[in-house]
């Protein structure tokens, strides 16, 4: 047993409450176990100059922690000095959701999909991915309901958990006093299919075989598939 008293392979609990934001045209705010993170989709008639002439969309997204949202006072990020880590979370958020719909169906907008995290206690990434979904989603839903869109461009739920080794233990969805002592940590990011988007990991405490990374990306889809997607078309109404 965990010292939250879950089993190995269990996540925690998920609680998605949507419209949390009445302004932009998405919006939801995820609750992972301790963490809080606020997502929000906001549709703009424009694309970046390097989609010029492809009648493409774009999908992007922006990620911060807000200054009470650790143990400690975070420092905003403003202006042109965004943190590394920052940088990296917001380029995952965006590759990731862009693989929930076909950009061309979307036509020449851009969506920008905002996480700011409220409370940190570790998997703010996943949290921010699968939020930030949801608000995809809904997003997308208003613009066909008024008519800007008659071909709905979304494929599917993007879903994400995170993992980690213990010896030879694998843990689901870690806290932040579990992330800082693993051997491994790991994130994965799935489509509805089952189809592997994104993979980080990395061991800190010594070398892991390739096939314990194997068995943890199986358990990482498995859970995403029977836990995390199931909750995002819950909170959507699908």
């Amino acid at each position: 047993m965990r010292s939250d008293g879950r089993e190995n392979l269990e996540a925690r609990i998920i609680e998605i409450e949507t419209g949390y934001q009445p302004l932009p045209e998405g919006s939801a705010l995820i609750a992972w176990g301790e963490t809080r993170v606020l997502c929000s989709a906001t549709i703009e008639n424009r694309i970046p100059f390097f989609l010029n002439g492809t009648r493409s969309g774009w999908v992007t997204a922006e990620y911060d922690m807000l200054p009470g949202s650790g143990n400690r006072r975070i420092r905003r990020d403003r202006g042109v000095s965004i943190k590394g880590r920052t940088l990296e979370i917001q380029r995952i958020i965006g590759r990731s959701l862009r693989q929930s719909l076909d950009l061309h169906r979307l036509g020449e907008r851009t969506i920008t999909i905002d996480c700011d995290v409220l409370v940190a206690d570790g998997g703010t990434r996943v949290a921010s991915i699968v939020g930030g979904c949801v608000a995809l989603r809904l997003a997308l839903k208003r613009l066909l309901v008024d008519g800007r869109l008659t071909d709905d461009p979304f494929l599917g739920y993007v879903g994400a958990i995170s993992l980690g080794l213990f010896g030879e233990e694998i843990l689901a969805d870690l806290s932040y006093e579990e992330d800082s002592g693993a051997i491994m940590d790991m994130n994965v990011v799935a489509d509805s299919r089952g189809r592997l988007i994104e993979l980080q990991a990395s061991a800190e405490g010594g070398a892991v075989p390739p096939e314990t990374v194997s068995s943890m990306t199986t358990i990482a889809i498995d859970t995403i598939l029977r836990h995390v997607i199931p909750l995002q078309m819950e909170a959507t109404s699908e």
